[in-house]
């Protein structure tokens, strides 16, 4: 296709469009992506970013999130009208991290800071958002998407191949589509939340501060230096506040302020402020023909579990990997069905979590009720996909899914995430030179672990498998620390000796024994075989035959 008609249109520069760009450039992909907006949104808006998503990012090389990102300060709740203390909490629960579980502990980073980080990792790829272009519509058909968008009051035809759409819950994407998007809105429960820069006497920078709840009225504090040294971001909430008025009137959102904080209060700004209404939707399906959705165009929730931008981003990072395959001719469009059919279980299942914490946190009034460590989402899987394969797990008709599952690291079947494991020796490297598994996986190829006894043992495996296009497919042998490490001749990219046992552990290996695992691009498991044949069979589902 003509570079000046990138084959992939991404609609909505948010978190979400920004990942499904990135991931589709760093395979290799033109895109084009454009945003409404004439000027990049402000607001720290949604900022928990929880451990699985912070995988993510570390395989797209975005680093920054992770080193940038704050750990959530504890929430100090008050009796009312004073600063006396009720109780003090913690809005994730503390998981100690492990060899396979780095990622461990929930960061916060504003979106307006996240989108500046994506949109400098996406510039390396020359690729920019357009600001203030608008998509006005789209028709498609076999062969590809006519796309009307519009700058400046002009008019432009755009032929593409694909559309993502990440615009959002008001977006035109999915309602051009015509996909259902059924649920609820619960006018009853509001917030108006923002940014506000201000100082008061006993407001520390050390905690979250609570004051109030949800059945009368209330009002949370969260300090972040990303709006300066006196900024915050906040919310205010309660039956007995008339929010909608809140929301038009800086003075007002002063008002309330002073009127929940039991001390004198100096104003310096009003940066960024909206009213939110806690929605529960979502689509009967994640796409139609050449045109897909992600994030809030697809999904809308409550607040309560910071589910949302997660959910999104890993909605983008599922379909950018096999979007990349099937416009590289290397996969079969139907491919990109499992996109509908490995999210929407995981998508129904979080609306069910986030809206049980959120009626918690109603009847209760109490906004730093505990979270539970499933929100992390290390959990989720798509073990029931048509496209994992598992030897060693025989099927079940009519097993029920959990999508969501729970953070079991003595439990591993194709579809679960993939463990990390860190000092892995690379062979005739140098012994300084040491790698974790995550180090291996990037969302342009599939890796192949062959777990073996020796590089006898696993050599045999990888010579059936030689000629795959080394851009997609990426072979290693993981020898135990036992087996000899003196360089030999392999067909394996990589021979990584586990020095300390953590590869054999987090993948549940016993000692002599012989598996191969299958990583996918999003750091999924796509497979656990016994040899060359099964790792033939898994990838007869995700590659043309050529392949």
């Amino acid at each position: 296709m003509n570079p000046v008609h990138p084959p992939v249109l991404v609609v909505g520069a948010g978190p979400v469009g920004l990942v499904a760009a990135l991931t589709l450039r760093q395979n290799g992909i033109l895109v084009r992506i454009i945003d409404k907006d004439p000027n990049p949104r402000i607001g720290q808006r949604g900022p928990g970013i929880w451990p699985r998503s912070l995988e993510l990012f570390n395989f797209l090389n975005v680093p920054e999130v992770n080193d940038m990102g704050k750990p959530a300060p504890p929430i100090r709740s008050y009796k009312p009208g004073t600063f006396e203390i009720l109780k003090d909490s913690s809005i994730a629960p503390h998981v100690e991290p492990t060899p396979a579980m780095p990622f461990h502990c929930y960061k916060m980073i504003g979106q307006q800071l996240l989108d500046v980080v994506l949109r400098g990792h996406l510039e390396k790829f020359s690729c920019s958002v357009e600001m203030g272009t608008e998509l006005c519509s789209f028709t498609q058909s076999d062969e590809g998407v006519t796309a009307v968008v519009a700058k400046n009051g002009i008019s432009e035809t755009f032929d593409t191949k694909w559309i993502i759409g990440a615009d959002g819950a008001k977006g035109v994407v999915r309602k051009q589509l015509g996909l259902t998007f059924l649920g609820e809105t619960r006018d009853d429960n509001c917030i108006v939340t923002g940014d506000i820069r201000l100082k008061g006497a006993g407001l520390d920078r050390m905690h979250w501060h609570n004051f109030g709840n949800f059945n009368g009225r209330g009002l949370s504090l969260r300090p972040t230096d990303e709006i300066g040294e006196d900024g915050w971001q906040f919310f205010i909430f309660g039956r007995e506040l008339d929010l909608t008025k809140i929301a038009e009137n800086e003075e007002l959102v002063f008002e309330a302020i002073v009127s929940l904080l039991p001390t004198e209060i100096t104003f310096y700004k009003l940066v960024w402020m909206t009213y939110f209404r806690a929605n529960t939707r979502m689509v009967n399906k994640f796409s139609e023909g050449r045109v897909f959705v992600a994030g809030d165009a697809a999904h809308v929730h409550s607040p309560s579990g910071g589910q949302g931008l997660n959910s999104g981003v890993q909605d983008a990072f599922n379909l950018g990997w096999k979007l990349a395959l099937v416009e590289k001719g290397l996969a079969h469009k139907s491919l990109l069905e499992t996109y509908s059919t490995e999210r929407l279980p995981v998508i129904f299942e979080m609306l069910d979590v986030t809206t049980l914490i959120f009626n918690k946190v109603i009847t209760s009034g109490d906004v730093s009720i505990g979270r539970s460590p499933i929100l992390f989402m290390l959990g989720i899987n798509c073990r029931f996909s048509n496209i994992v394969l598992d030897e060693f797990v025989p099927p079940v008709e009519g097993k029920p899914i959990n999508a969501y599952g729970v953070l079991d690291e003595g439990h591993l079947e194709a579809g679960d995430r993939a463990p990390d494991a860190p000092n892995m020796l690379l062979v005739g490297r140098g012994e300084s030179d040491v790698k974790t598994l995550f180090g291996l996986y990037r969302p342009w190829y599939h890796t192949i672990l062959v777990f073996a006894p020796s590089l006898a043992d696993g050599s045999p495996i990888l010579g059936e498998l030689e000629g795959w296009d080394k851009n997609v497919v990426r072979m290693a042998v993981v020898l135990p620390s036992s087996a000899p490490v003196t360089p030999a001749a392999s067909p394996a990219d990589l021979v990584l000796v586990d020095q300390e046992g953590h590869a054999y552990s987090a993948y549940l290996m016993e000692a002599g024994q012989t598996k191969v695992f299958v990583i996918r691009p999003d750091g999924v498991v796509g497979a656990i075989v016994h040899g060359a044949e099964g790792v033939k069979k898994y990838f007869s589902n995700i590659f043309l035959d050529a392949y």
